[in-house]
Parts: structure tokens; C-alpha cells; sequence
């Protein structure tokens, strides 16, 4: 595990900020819908990469849009997965981040709207990733790799875990963003840094997680919680992750699960930093970030 630069204190007093006015809207009796649109507002106020270019598609028949950097090499594809608790999250709120990882990568990112809770429960965003993945294979658009942040995480992982018990080709690699890995919470890190966590709470995942799963599911199901499955053969992975994440221990019980069964899992962690990072552009700590996973990219 390496450890990376320490928060600047200024840039990360106003995501303290930002996020404490947002959340005490959503808190104020909003419907699901408002949150839905505030939180899309809320990500987009950060700032992007404006020379990406952004093309909207269609994959497996949901909406998707594709990112490509001057440059770049349209090619050489990445599949995004969003975070958003399976409840909130679309294009729109990740198309900064993104834009940023195409501009890091000089690869194409292809991000999608997958089906939310409580209107679509289990398995219904997990299907409809791998509907995505298993159409770009048979359109000759293997991914290089598949990335996801939070929930996306966990997408991204099962994705793979499912098309490699398909038989199917896979990606060369995986990059995972504060992974929200283990939807019963088992980590001592939703507790431990519950108070020091700028941008979610134990409890507010505990929701999400009930209306994901509904009454007919358990999360400990390695289909909803990719990192208690079986996790041999699969591709390298690098995963950064955030001091005061309190996914935070996610990321390390799947570099234990995944090299006790051959695997080859890189952790970093960036001290200071809240959940999913990354997805605030003034924070110097996301740059450097985007910086090594796209440094990683590129050497695959």
C-alpha cells in the first residue's frame, strides 16, 4: 500500500463547504427526484476538461456518451461505471471526471446511465452493465479496462467476475475509486471514520443498501458484494482510495481476498481525502490521482 500528498487545506475547506450546503438540502425533505437532479448540479458545478470532446451514443440500449481527448486514441476504450449508491448518478454528474480521466488516459471513456433504486432493485444496474460490456465485445469494442467509482466500483468488479465466469474475454485491467465493495458494511472503517468522512455516512449507505436489495436479497450475496466472492482470475486492479473513505477498508479486504487467490491488487491511499475524491476537480489531491491512474492506463 503507498500512501500519497497530503490535503491542501484551502481548496479542501471549500469541497467541505460545497458538500455541507448540498447535503443539508437533500437532508431538508427533497423527493428522490430533486436529489436525483441536485446532486447531477452539484458535480457539475466542479470543473472539467472543456477541450474533451463529448459524443452521446447508445450501448445495450441505454444512453451513454463517449469522451475523447485531443489526441487521444479513440481506440483504446474505457467503460466508466458511476457511483451514486445504485439510487443517484448519471452522465451528467460524472461527465467532469470523466472528461478528466480521458485527458489523463488519452483514451476514450464511454459512461452510461444504468437503471436506479428503488425503481429498478437488484440486480437490475449489475445486469445492465454487463448487458453493456457483452455488447461492446461483440461490436469488436473490448474495454481496456473498466472503472467505477463508489457503487460503480462494486459494477465494475462484478462485471468482470461475471464475464470471466461466462467465458468471456476480459478487460486488461481494473481501476476502482474509493470502491463501495461490501454492501454489509463489515469494515471497521464505516465506523472508525464515520465522523471524519466528509461526504457519506454510514447510515445513508445502509439505506441505500436496503432500497438496492429490497426484502428479497441479502448483501452479504457476493452479487451485490463482489469483493466476498471469488475473486481468481481476474486482471490486475489499482484501486485509490482515501484516508477518511469509510469504504476505506473495502479496498484493503479486497487486496487481501484477491492476493490470497493470485491476483495482483495496488492500493493507494491519499490521507485526508473523503469518498470518491476524485470527483472534485479543485482538490489537488484528485489531480494527482487522475494523474497515476492515467499513467497506469497507459502502460497497458
Amino acid at each position: 500500500m503507498a500512501e500519497a500528498l497530503s490535503s491542501d487545506a484551502p481548496a479542501f475547506e471549500r469541497v467541505r463547504a460545497r458538500i455541507e450546503a448540498a447535503t443539508s438540502a437533500w437532508a431538508a425533505g427533497l423527493t428522490l427526484a430533486e436529489i436525483r437532479d441536485s446532486f447531477e448540479a452539484f458535480l457539475a458545478d466542479g470543473e472539467s476538461a472543456p477541450e474533451v470532446t463529448r459524443t452521446p451514443l447508445a450501448r445495450a440500449g441505454l444512453p451513454a456518451c463517449a469522451f475523447d481527448a485531443p489526441g487521444g486514441d479513440a481506440a483504446r476504450v474505457l467503460l466508466y461505471c458511476h457511483g451514486g449508491g445504485f439510487q443517484i448518478g448519471s452522465i451528467r454528474s460524472h461527465a467532469g471526471l470523466m472528461a478528466r480521466l480521458a485527458a489523463a488516459s488519452g483514451m476514450r471513456v464511454i459512461g452510461f446511465d444504468y437503471r436506479l433504486a428503488p425503481e429498478h432493485r437488484f440486480p437490475a444496474a449489475h445486469d445492465d452493465v454487463f448487458a453493456i460490456y457483452r455488447a461492446m465485445l461483440e461490436a469488436g469494442e473490448t474495454p481496456l479496462a473498466l472503472v467505477g467509482d463508489s457503487a460503480g466500483g462494486a459494477l465494475a468488479l462484478g462485471t468482470v467476475m461475471r464475464a470471466r465466469d461466462a467465458g468471456l474475454a476480459l478487460p486488461k485491467a481494473l481501476v476502482l475509486l474509493s470502491p463501495w465493495l461490501d454492501l454489509t458494511l463489515g469494515g471497521e472503517s464505516y465506523s472508525a471514520l464515520a465522523d471524519r468522512d466528509i461526504f457519506s455516512r454510514p447510515e445513508q449507505l445502509k439505506a441505500m443498501a436496503r432500497t438496492y436489495l429490497g426484502r428479497n436479497h441479502t448483501p452479504a450475496d457476493p452479487a451485490a458484494s463482489p469483493v466476498l466472492g471469488d475473486l481468481s482470475g481476474l486482471p490486475p486492479m489499482l484501486v485509490h482510495a482515501g484516508g477518511h473513505d469509510i469504504t476505506l477498508d473495502d479496498s484493503h479486504l479486497l487486496a487481501r481476498r484477491a492476493v490470497e487467490q493470485g491476483g495482483r491488487v495496488e492500493v493507494e491511499v491519499f490521507p485526508g481525502m473523503c469518498h470518491h475524491f476524485q470527483v472534485f476537480a479543485e482538490l489537488p489531491e484528485a489531480a494527482a490521482s487522475l494523474s497515476r491512474i492515467g499513467d497506469f492506463l497507459r502502460g497497458l
